[in-house]
């Protein structure tokens, strides 16, 4: 897992256009905060992305605990920096006017841990039942799991809603069910 050196970064570009669109004014802190540290961190990571995912064997066994912290802030490419932080754009605006910043930010580092957990606990258990040690070395980046949990947050506050999903009008109660499925067969891994 490493990224693409030396390249125009299409998805970087169309991410700040798609926050110069917006407004940094009308962003809130803790939405503008993420996009900035994700962003930043793209840039400059920490350390390469071997490093930083998150697996049962690196996360759980090795006692790596500092992936529950990394992973959720680094991302695969260009193109996954920017759907991710498109997302987190749209959902921190509702969400944090909503919530207020305090809570938000809370609710951002919760999360942001938690996935990191209940993904290392999935990949367990599904290496125990199907006796497939593999799933113990699949690693991850990103922030997909904390937008998914934003985007379950965001229909309980706003019930009744109506999502399009691949062109589908699906309540927004059952959409975020029904995107997870998509992604994993549109994008898997």
């Amino acid at each position: 897992m490493q990224r693409r050196q030396g390249r125009v970064n299409a998805g970087l570009l169309l991410l700040l256009y798609q926050i110069s669109q917006v407004g940094l004014q009308n962003i809130p802190t803790v939405t503008l905060g993420v996009l900035i540290l994700n962003i930043f961190l793209f840039l400059n990571p920490v350390r390469p992305l071997s490093q930083v995912c998150l697996s049962v064997h690196e996360g759980f066994y090795r006692r790596n605990w500092q992936r529950l912290l990394l992973s959720p802030f680094h991302h695969a490419d260009d193109w996954h920096l920017y759907y991710n932080m498109v997302s987190m754009l749209w959902k921190g605006m509702m969400l944090e006017r909503k919530l207020r910043s305090v809570w938000f930010a809370y609710v951002i580092a919760v999360f942001s841990v938690l996935i990191g957990v209940v993904y290392m606990g999935l990949e367990f258990t599904v290496m125990r039942i199907l006796d497939d040690p593999s799933y113990e070395m699949n690693c991850a980046v990103g922030f997909s799991g904390v937008l998914f949990a934003l985007k379950v947050l965001n229909n309980h506050y706003n019930p009744g809603r109506v999502s399009s999903v691949l062109g589908l009008q699906i309540s927004s109660r059952y959409a975020c069910w029904v995107e997870l499925v998509a992604i994993h067969f549109i994008s898997p891994g």
